[in-house]
């Protein structure tokens, strides 16, 4: 595949990643798509075999942008675990601030349109679920270690609380065109795993 192939398929994939977090798949379209990407039928048929191949480009591409993200902040171990989480928190508000609160998050997006109706993206968006799912575990997981958690606390079940919350707070976020929502959750479930006084983690600052 030549540069300007290259090129060419990789536009199709980041408008495609740009109008499914803003629009549904229906109200998006393969002509918009098209139009906003500047490519022909032809050429989006040449490089996906079909739409559904398409789609699962866009969420590979999704999902890379958000591991490198996870690995930058909660990777970050100069800070204590419940202050990664605080920080991908506030970064991940900041983001949807900033296009308007018209985007939200393309997985969710489309677990709800697709997921119930395609076996293949239902995998496909599972496994992107429980990948993210696993990021915010090893986290929990290092806050019990240093007592950042209340006692008792089961990390794994408070990672999968913390994504089907938080994908909640984003939808309704979008829904109202303002950050509250998240906030709220966020506010809600942090306060509800850490203890009042928690010991100062090593890293923390």
């Amino acid at each position: 595949m030549g540069r300007m192939s290259h090129e060419t398929r990789e536009r199709l994939v980041r408008r495609g990643v740009e109008m499914l977090t803003e629009f549904s798949v229906g109200a998006t379209g393969l002509d918009r798509l098209l139009r906003s990407a500047g490519v022909t039928k032809g050429s989006f048929y040449h490089f996906f075999g079909s739409k559904q191949a398409f789609t699962l480009a866009v969420i590979d591409a999704y999902e890379a942008y958000f591991e490198a993200r996870f690995e930058r902040i909660l990777g970050d171990r100069q800070l204590s675990p419940v202050r990664r989480m605080r920080h991908w928190i506030d970064e991940a508000v900041r983001g949807m601030a900033r296009h308007g609160f018209r985007r939200g998050c393309l997985v969710g997006n489309l677990s709800q349109e697709l997921g119930p109706h395609d076996a293949v993206l239902r995998e496909r968006l599972r496994a992107v679920f429980e990948r993210w799912e696993g990021w915010v575990r090893q986290v929990l997981e290092e806050a019990r270690a240093c007592g950042e958690l209340r006692p008792g606390a089961d990390p794994a079940r408070l990672a999968t609380a913390f994504l089907t919350g938080w994908q909640g707070a984003i939808l309704r976020a979008k829904l109202e065109g303002r950050a509250e929502p998240m906030e709220a959750f966020a506010s809600f479930f942090l306060d509800a795993v850490t203890p009042a006084d928690p010991p100062a983690c090593r890293g923390a600052r």
